[in-house]
């Protein structure tokens, strides 16, 4: 939308809108439209322009949405534009592996008919998302799209405000990092991080194969790192494939054909030949967490608040997760009558949200440490616990229910309820 946003007077204060959102990727425009529910003006500051945010062509990349994630892109208005293109996962498997070996038998698997939801989760292609997520703002009136525009100051001392690279100035009662892991939201305001550097490289593309995957998602537990095999529609896969940082420069530099002679063994014959389908990515892995999430009329969601290892594959789960908690908590604070940009409405955002960061920041760094590495000892002993777990069939169910969202204190978006 090219209309600047329609004045609006807060508690006496004459603001261009209720919030400014800095991030046009997913979590940010998820954020808008959740908002609009409650009747929430939003202005979301894309860095990217338009053409390329809205680009049709298939670029490899592709996420894991947990049941619940897809329940909230339903109460949001989305789902129904990305249902026909997305590819439910109905098992998923994980075993050891080494180049050349293929796959050990598998230690764990989780099948969806042992829930009574419907599948786990489901595979969803980012050109899909965006293209909907696009659309989505510019049909809602409350919502103000901006793309191809920086911001390069901000203000949140009284009304939020920030100062775009051509000089323009917008104002709102709440500003709202969605920025990614180097959130310049979080870093004007002064907010510190704390995390490390994994020593590895997520390289990420897609593989077209001859044998159909009938919906299993696997994970093969490489000594370098973990190796994500994803079903997408039709006979294709996402890759995520983790090497140590220099091995994963040398394989990245290497042609196509290259890239599959290596890919090849480590991903094995069980789906037939292979090909690459689309561009290829590459990642450096680090866990990163902001020190607080929220300050004086600003909060942080998505990776601009956490960024995990996508070992889990829930990265963008645990943002949309942030998007459903913040929007309950502002729309709810709305209707009390409350200042829902002040502080103490902020601090329960991040009183709910900052416990479930921390246990799943934790898990995945943890099964990195334990998985990444070729000690005949720690493998076996590992093997053994996960065998243990995969025997218990509630314990195995609790562990399928984690992994579709379903456990905890849900936000009402993720349970599929409007605001």
């Amino acid at each position: 939308m090219d209309n600047p946003a329609r004045m609006v007077i807060l508690r006496g204060m004459a603001c261009d809108t209720d919030i400014l959102i800095v991030g046009g990727g997913l979590n940010g425009p998820c954020l808008a439209l959740a908002l609009s529910q409650a009747g929430l003006r939003s202005t979301v500051i894309d860095a990217l322009p338009g053409e390329t945010r809205d680009a049709g062509g298939f670029d490899g990349r592709s996420y894991a949405l947990a049941l619940a994630s897809a329940r909230l892109l339903q109460a949001i208005g989305i789902w129904d534009a990305v249902r026909e293109n997305a590819q439910p996962m109905l098992e998923i498997k994980a075993s050891d592996g080494r180049a050349g070996e293929g796959p050990a038998p598998y230690f764990l698997h989780f099948d969806h008919a042992e829930i009574e939801e419907g599948p786990m989760g489901y595979m969803l292609e980012d050109r899909f998302l965006r293209h909907a997520l696009l659309a989505a703002m510019e049909a809602d009136p409350n919502v103000t799209h901006l793309p191809g525009v920086r911001v390069i100051a901000q203000d949140t001392s009284g009304p939020a405000s920030v100062t775009l690279e051509d000089g323009r100035t917008l104002s709102a009662r709440l500003l709202v990092g969605a920025d990614g892991r180097q959130s310049g939201t979080a870093a004007r305001a002064g907010i510190k991080r704390q995390g490390w550097d994994y020593g590895q490289t997520a390289l990420v593309c897609c593989v077209a194969h001859e044998r159909p995957h009938h919906g299993i998602a696997h994970q093969f537990f490489m000594p370098p790192g973990p190796l994500a095999i994803l079903p997408l529609p039709g006979n294709r896969c996402s890759i995520v494939w983790s090497e140590r940082h220099a091995r994963a420069a040398q394989i990245d530099a290497l042609d196509d054909d290259g890239y599959l002679e290596e890919l090849r063994p480590r991903f094995g014959d069980f789906l037939g030949e292979i090909a690459l389908d689309g561009a290829r990515f590459s990642y450096p892995l680090n866990l990163t967490i902001a020190q607080r999430f929220v300050d004086e009329h600003l909060a942080l969601v998505g990776d601009a608040a956490h960024g995990v290892h996508p070992i889990a594959g829930q990265g963008l789960n645990l943002g949309l997760r942030d998007v459903g908690a913040l929007a309950e908590v502002l729309a709810d604070a709305k209707r009390r009558g409350e200042d829902f940009a002040a502080i103490d409405v902020l601090d329960r955002y991040q009183g709910w949200r900052r416990f479930d960061t921390a246990t799943l920041a934790a898990s995945t760094d943890l099964i990195n440490r334990l998985f990444s590495n070729d000690n005949p000892l720690l493998r076996a002993a590992r093997d053994l616990g996960m065998g243990a777990v995969n025997a218990m069939p509630g314990l195995r169910r609790g562990f399928i229910r984690e992994a579709a969202g379903l456990t905890g204190d849900v936000p009402r978006l993720l349970q599929g309820k409007p605001l």
